[in-house]
């Protein structure tokens, strides 16, 4: 998977060779020169926690481009941005030398310059695709931040309706599954839009894992295993190198969330 690792202080440098199952057709000639910056562990080099960072990570190895991921100790290193992205938060990207910032811009960007023939579109099929999920991170966020213990189980209510909508979303069959077998009656699919990786699951699955890890961690409540469809996604997931390669150490994502997290009473 990664060909040559740079060592140092501030910055660990990864060039990233595509998965073996997906060949970059252009030349060498055509290929860009691409260098994304992500959050460090904290040992300065691993791959740190941000769900933006490992985003943006996932949609370049699903593009199947090469390129140079850097990962930046946040605590001693952010100068390394200084001189092409002064003031900008993780994850950065250089496409041949040009910066670009906001990680639905890059997100954007890529797909415009790493689109069709050449390589794989990830923008999902069906609009719904894009939107199941996406009010999971803030009600998880507004859970586990929460100062006021009388207030936790409204809260984890709410979050769990939030997943159950998402399971529904999941677990209903798409346009495409009912063309095949009209008397179909759950989903087989492995991903929100389909059996294959797009964007909706690029800015999706970060998150869910942290939902999973940190309320495990912290409550004692993960995502209940009666979510069939939330589960059966996850693992899929679990199977793609996309998805794990890219996934910071689980210690990782606790240590972040140790200093908001208000003690079990």
């Amino acid at each position: 998977m990664w060909a040559g690792r740079g060592r140092g202080s501030s910055t660990g440098t990864l060039t990233a060779q595509p998965p073996l199952s997906r060949q970059p057709p252009p030349s060498m000639a055509e290929k860009p020169q691409i260098q994304l910056f992500v959050k460090a562990s904290e040992d300065g080099e691993s791959v740190g926690h941000c769900p933006f960072c490992q985003r943006l990570f996932m949609v370049l190895l699903l593009k199947g481009v090469p390129f140079t991921l850097t990962t930046v100790d946040v605590k001693r290193a952010l100068d390394v941005l200084k001189d092409f992205a002064p003031g900008a938060q993780l994850p950065v990207l250089l496409y041949n030398g040009e910066p670009k910032t906001d990680t639905v811009t890059i997100e954007e960007f890529l797909e415009d310059k790493l689109g069709p023939p050449m390589f794989p579109s990830l923008i999902p099929q069906y609009r719904e695709s894009s939107l199941a999920g996406n009010d999971i991170f803030h009600k998880f966020s507004t859970f586990i931040k929460n100062p006021v213990p009388a207030q936790d189980d409204a809260l984890q209510r709410s979050l769990l309706r939030a997943l159950l909508k998402l399971d529904e979303y999941l677990s209903a069959p798409l346009e495409y599954e009912l063309a095949r077998d009209p008397h179909l009656r759950a989903s087989r699919r492995r991903f929100l839009d389909g059996d294959q990786l797009t964007l909706a699951d690029c800015n999706l699955l970060p998150k869910l894992n942290i939902v999973q890890v940190v309320c495990q961690h912290y409550r004692r409540f993960g995502i209940p295993k009666d979510l069939r469809g939330v589960w059966r996604y996850l693992n899929s997931a679990s199977e793609t190198k996309e998805f794990t390669y890219t996934c910071p150490n689980s210690e990782e994502i606790v240590q972040a969330y140790r200093s908001v997290v208000r003690s079990p009473q």
